[in-house]
């Protein structure tokens, strides 16, 4: 769908780091330790991730990654390839290659990195006629979070209460419109997990859940500023802050600045005015967000991009650990180093897989669907299955580990360290203890603990993940193709033998005839 503009204005780009860090100064009621943060760019909590997110800002103005990461609006200006409809198989595996580089900046270990939701916003210019009665809102915001390529997230599950209830209009917790007026709604409830949104400039809210909605009022649909009056988010303990306390960037590299910190998301009697809704009124159609806004196939393209990156990083961080730990040579290690190889080229391949297939949708091309529901199912089995070998390979190397960086600086204890914590062939301590801090905090820490949660079940549960797989072959009709093979192989025998002429019963030579 092209979007015509009035005029043509060529200011509209990203913003840059400087900017994004100024933008969070916002007046944002983010709790955390029971104390509510007055600026969160400067909270030992959040300041080294959100300049992780200032350096992806940066990087969209680098001439070096400017033209990878970044492509033409259609109103002037520049904005990441994935906040704009593909229109072409070209385009789509550019996009895709854009993620690639965005999460590379991170190491592949921040997933709700900003070109994140362009996995939802992109449709917005194709799909606006699904969003009925807010078509308008839907083009609006298609052409603004391209502008400056928003920090937008999204939180759009329930709670886990409740869910004994027959539909999400049962419980006084989730989101529900309190009022109308002629200006917009004032809506109230809480959800989850609002993860890095406390980092973000807007939070989309919507409604995917497998309970129901009947009630008109818990059906809105809509972008709410992060610092908008009566929005507050309530996180989880900050990995980062801990890291910082407890240790150094030395003892927590990844923990230190990629924590995307989860936050509950509490909506108290907040007004979105109509220009920021996309649904309301119509059960129907916001049961059916999730599958019907075509997000989840881009969601899949864009979450198995990252994790092949990320396993990238694992795959580098065990060769090395292996090498360190003077065990690569060993036959049944190669063979697990090698499984986690498969692994990641498993993932890479689904991206492939993604990023080339044409499947036309409202104007633009979508990623294959059943790939997508095949990365979903095989991430979860995967990504615990590679911890384990990790675990399993590097054993005990992964704790001989000493407290501190802090204790190299000790002269009483240096030359001890430099002897007993050393590497094989030659590796200084300190350096074998920088790699094995690294792969600890990538499975080992809270910081890892919360990295493989996230993996197992950001984009749905276990067994809906796999029931997906199963309806799309019904859908599509590939389950009647497969038992139709396995039908007409049937037919070709019986209890007297072959049914067809080319082939030749065995009556001459039976011994039991």
């Amino acid at each position: 769908m092209n979007v015509q503009a009035s005029h043509i204005r060529t200011e509209f780009l990203p913003m840059t780091g400087k900017e994004y860090l100024e933008s969070l100064n916002d007046g944002r009621e983010v709790w955390i330790y029971g104390k509510k943060i007055k600026n969160i760019a400067e909270h030992p909590a959040f300041r080294n991730a959100a300049r992780m997110i200032a350096r992806f800002y940066d990087a969209l103005h680098d001439d070096k990654r400017r033209d990878i990461l970044t492509c033409p609006t259609e109103w002037g200006g520049r904005t990441h390839r994935y906040f704009r409809a593909p229109k072409s198989v070209g385009e789509q595996i550019a996009a895709r290659d854009a993620v690639a580089e965005t999460q590379r900046i991170s190491y592949g270990w921040m997933g709700r990195s900003p070109d994140y939701k362009g996995s939802f916003l992109a449709t917005l210019g194709a799909n606006f006629q699904y969003y009925k009665g807010y078509e308008n809102n839907a083009l609006r915001w298609y052409r603004k979070a391209q502008e400056r390529t928003w920090y937008i997230n999204h939180a759009i599950m329930n709670p886990p209460v409740d869910r004994n209830a027959k539909s999400a209009d049962q419980s006084d917790v989730y989101v529900r419109v309190e009022k109308e007026t002629d200006a917009g709604l004032y809506v109230s409830g809480a959800k989850v997990v609002a993860t890095a949104s406390a980092l973000t400039n807007y939070t989309f809210v919507a409604h995917a859940g497998q309970i129901p909605i009947k009630d008109a009022a818990f059906t809105p649909v809509f972008i709410v500023p992060t610092g908008a009056p009566g929005v507050k988010m309530v996180s989880r303990a900050s990995n980062e802050h801990r890291a910082a306390v407890l240790g150094s960037p030395f003892d927590y590299p990844l923990s230190s600045r990629m924590d995307e910190n989860d936050a509950i998301l509490i909506l108290d009697n907040v007004f979105v005015p109509w220009e920021d809704v996309f649904m309301y009124g119509d059960p129907e159609l916001s049961n059916d967000f999730a599958p019907g806004s075509g997000f989840n196939s881009r969601a899949a393209m864009h979450g198995c991009t990252r994790l092949g990156v990320k396993l990238d990083f694992i795959t580098g961080a065990l060769k090395k650990a292996l090498d360190i730990n003077g065990t690569s040579a060993f036959h049944g290690i190669q063979s697990r180093l090698g499984e986690v190889i498969a692994w990641r080229n498993t993932m890479w391949g689904l991206s492939d897989a993604m990023a080339k297939s044409n499947v036309e949708w409202n104007g633009m091309v979508q990623p294959d669907s059943r790939f997508g529901t095949a990365y979903r199912t095989i991430s979860q089995i995967a990504y615990p299955a590679i911890k384990n070998i990790i675990e399993a390979s590097v054993a005990s190397g992964l704790i001989y580990l000493n407290s501190h960086a802090d204790d190299f600086k000790s002269e009483e204890l240096r030359p001890h360290l430099d002897r007993y914590l050393r590497g094989t062939g030659g590796v200084e301590a300190i350096e074998r203890i920088k790699l094995m801090k690294l792969l600890w905090d990538c499975v080992g820490t809270e910081f890892g603990g919360r990295s493989e949660l996230y993996e197992i079940n950001y984009l749905g549960s276990n067994d809906l993940t796999r029931l997906q797989n199963y309806w799309e072959s019904l859908s599509l009709g590939e389950m009647e193709k497969m038992t139709s093979m396995v039908d007409e192989c049937m037919s070709e025998y019986d209890l007297d033998g072959w049914t067809v002429p080319d082939l030749i019963n065995n009556d001459d030579v039976s011994v039991l005839k």
